[in-house]
């Protein structure tokens, strides 16, 4: 691994796990949906400026309908409910929840592109539910569900069907011009929370706008440049592997910058998650199968 590519797998990680924390910082003076648009709108202007740059070209008027598709669920489902959620979920055990996001992916691509799963792949998703279970028994002091855990869930699985939606547009168009399409379609969506966001702007905390700021800027933007740019540099499924680092950065950030510290029984669960997570995707599939459903990463 040459050491550019290190550097970006490190600039990667690093955001991506810092952005949870991020969320709940920002939540102190946004609701989710007026947060999730001022982000958007913001990495929609660094996206709309690099590819003016760089030359970004437009997509084909066909493949506006999937991608608008592909920015409602990869952009404003995920991104709404996975802040509302963090509302009443720390910040580290929703990055493990969220994590459960290549499970549904298999199972979607077992459902609808035809790949098999290995008994291994069963068990996997097995393990994973029971770790989200006990994260969810952690996060509500008892044993019962806490409601921002299934908030993040569905965050996950419209993550996963964004990833399986957009298979037929890998053959057209790369990495960075597909994020930028689903950024910018999910960013018009997210439009209808405009008016709410006004006022925010004006009575919210600083920290609040600079966390918001910081979400536009650093996890959405750049890291996802780092990680195209490690996509284009590494195998798929070594460069999805590496991510599995993010839910412990997310820990690390969410006790440094808010103080939080998980509960025995959602540190546990967060564990039982990652390893449900790396049986599904390690030894779970089909040897063959389709590289692209395995890219389904922790996107905060």
């Amino acid at each position: 691994m040459s050491a550019r590519t290190l550097f970006a797998l490190v600039v990667t990680v690093t955001l991506w796990g810092s952005a949870f924390a991020a969320i709940r910082q920002a939540l102190h003076g946004y609701p989710a949906g007026e947060l999730a648009l001022l982000r958007f709108a913001i990495a929609s202007l660094c996206l709309a400026a690099y590819g003016l740059l760089k030359g970004l070209r437009l997509p084909l008027r066909r493949d506006l309908p999937l991608l608008f598709a592909c920015g409602l669920l990869g952009i404003a489902v995920y991104h709404v409910a996975l802040n509302q959620g963090e509302t009443t979920v720390a910040a580290g055990p929703a990055c493990f929840v969220i994590n459960t996001s290549p499970v549904f992916s298999a199972i979607l691509a077992r459902l609808f592109l035809g790949e098999r799963l290995r008994a291994w792949g069963w068990a996997g998703i097995a393990v994973s539910f029971t770790g989200v279970a006990l994260i969810g028994a952690g996060e509500g002091g008892g044993m019962r569900l806490e409601p921002g855990v299934a908030l993040i869930l569905l965050a996950a699985l419209s993550s996963a069907a964004y990833f399986v939606l957009q298979k037929p547009l890998l053959a057209r168009y790369g990495a960075l011009e597909i994020t930028s399409y689903t950024i910018w379609a999910g960013t018009v969506l997210l439009l209808v929370f405009a008016p709410g966001l006004a006022p925010r702007l004006v009575s919210s905390p600083a920290s609040a706008t600079l966390a918001a700021v910081y979400l536009g800027i650093f996890p959405a933007a750049v890291a996802y440049f780092t990680w195209t740019y490690l996509l284009a540099r590494l195998p798929v499924t070594r460069a999805a592997s590496l991510l599995y680092t993010i839910p412990v950065l997310a820990a690390f950030f969410a006790w440094v910058w808010l103080g939080e510290r998980p509960s025995a029984l959602t540190a546990i669960g967060g564990v039982v998650v990652l390893a449900g997570v790396v049986a599904v995707n390690t030894l779970g599939r089909v040897s063959g199968a389709c590289e692209a459903s395995r890219v389904t990463t922790v996107r905060p």
